[in-house]
């Protein structure tokens, strides 16, 4: 949301006070499924490892407002595990804040993250205006959170070191490891002072059908885990997608059209794939299906570089040539048209959890009309639009109106590429020697809770599920 001004700066921990010996700070994703930003100090340096953007519940978003927790300006250097925007999406905003320091990371998420940038700025700076022009924000003026400047200046910072590779960064060792989640994501070793740990990010599946799978993880005295899907396994996959496909033809046959909410990056090349393979198979009838995201065309670019081969699953780029029904809106123009599209079709559009992008203004014309259908293809945190439509919200808020919803709404559930809990376990028993400490974050508290009890019913270590803010010795 915009705001009118920046808030009065407060830094923490130790207003730049620089520990002697190792520690980690929990600046995100600490209560939460959003907003991962760890802080490794010692030796003289300051790491900060993923710099993402809260999303979903207010109480959360508005911490994206909040005097930045550590001065940006102590801080050495960043480690990006991944180019989600609750990973990456704060970056511009540090920047600004005074971060004049590199930012490391895979070539792969340079490249995404270029993308998602820019466009976290241009949505923001658009949001801002609307409100203005419209009348519906409590600030005045509406500001954005930082500009296209912002984030050209944050992008400026990146520093790829090729597919997985180490660089010395902050006084540390800083490896990435592949994690098979989206294209150029890393789990992250920190080594630093005699100490190790070592950070999941979000880990994949290794049966991710566009990625090859995440590597082995290495060796470290304290590891930091995701818990997205912690409390919970996924459901066996439905390799023929026929709950999808029931859908699609239902949606055809009333003369409606099906719009799915998807992440621009690898959700939406995911969901084309497995549209390309309905459509192949005769299961569904080939209708226009619409990419309506230019940052997911821009990142579909990016899986197809050759740069990136050793990434992707050359089979799933050859299926996805074979979308004969495949169209781009590209345009303002060529999007708003599809609000109203006059004959049946698919309408592909981030964002994936419908919190903000070109997919809001479609489900605010499509939403009240009972013949089209939304399909939800993944995780939905609480407080998105997403999450209230997967409950059955029978009105949800877009532009300032409360829209009726009167369209289907169907959740896929093999969509996601998250590790559930076994597989989150699996990962940890696969490591050479077991940790010496585990703290379980990146997950709603219930799901923390339910892997912090996995990893101590097989671990025989510590463990915590830490609280915003806590800081913690590396050993």
């Amino acid at each position: 949301m915009a705001r009118s001004q920046q808030p009065t700066r407060h830094h923490s921990p130790g207003k730049g006070r620089r520990p002697a010996a190792p520690a980690l700070t929990f600046l995100g994703a600490a209560g939460t499924v959003t907003g991962s930003k760890f802080l490794v100090e010692g030796g003289g340096g300051r790491l900060m490892v993923d710099c993402g953007l809260y999303q979903g519940e207010r109480r959360w978003r508005a911490l994206n407002w909040e005097a930045p927790p550590v001065d940006p300006a102590t801080v050495d250097a960043v480690a990006l595990t991944h180019a989600h925007l609750d990973h990456c999406g704060y970056l511009p905003a540090l920047v600004r804040g005074g971060f004049a320091g590199p930012a490391h990371t895979t070539s792969g998420t340079a490249a995404l993250a270029g993308v998602i940038l820019r466009d976290s700025a241009h949505l923001q700076e658009e949001e801002a205006e609307g409100a203005r022009r419209g009348g519906w924000s409590k600030h005045d003026p509406p500001l954005p959170l930082y500009t296209v400047a912002d984030a050209e200046r944050a992008v400026a910072a990146l520093r790829p070191v090729g597919e997985t590779g180490s660089v010395e960064a902050a006084g540390a060792t800083v490896t990435f490891v592949r994690a098979g989640h989206i294209l150029g994501s890393s789990s992250v070793l920190v080594e630093k002072d005699g100490a190790s740990v070592l950070f999941s990010g979000d880990l994949g599946r290794n049966d991710h059908p566009v990625l090859f799978p995440r590597a082995r993880p290495p060796a470290a005295h304290t590891v930091v885990v995701e818990s997205t899907y912690g409390d919970r396994a996924h459901p066996e996959v439905d390799p023929e997608h026929h709950v999808m496909a029931d859908a699609i033809r239902r949606t055809i046959r009333r003369g409606g059209s099906v719009v799915i909410p998807a992440f621009a990056v690898d959700r939406t090349e995911i969901v084309l794939l497995a549209l390309a393979d309905l459509v192949e198979s005769g299961a569904v009838p080939d209708v226009p299906v619409w990419v309506d995201s230019p940052m997911a065309l821009a990142a579909l670019e990016i899986y197809r570089d050759p740069q990136h081969a050793g990434e992707v699953r050359p089979e799933a780029l050859d299926r996805l040539r074979r979308l004969s029904g495949l169209r781009t809106a590209h345009t303002a123009e060529e999007s708003m048209r599809l609000n109203n599209p006059g004959s049946p079709c698919v309408i592909v559009s981030a964002s994936g959890m419908a919190s903000g992008g070109r997919v809001v203004h479609h489900l605010r014309y499509l939403l009240p009309q009972a013949r089209n259908t939304v399909l939800l293809t993944g995780y939905q945190a609480i407080g998105t639009r997403g999450r209230d439509l997967q409950e059955g919200a029978r009105e949800v808020k877009i532009a300032g109106r409360y829209v009726p919803v009167r369209a289907e709404v169907v959740t896929l559930d093999d969509f996601s590429v998250h590790a559930d809990a076994d597989e989150l376990l699996a990962w940890l028993g696969e490591m050479p020697r077991p940790p010496e400490a585990v703290h379980v974050v990146h997950g709603e508290p219930g799901a923390a809770r339910a892997l912090a009890d996995g990893i101590r019913d097989r671990f025989d270590c510590p463990v915590s599920v830490p609280r915003y803010g806590e800081r913690v010795l590396l050993d």
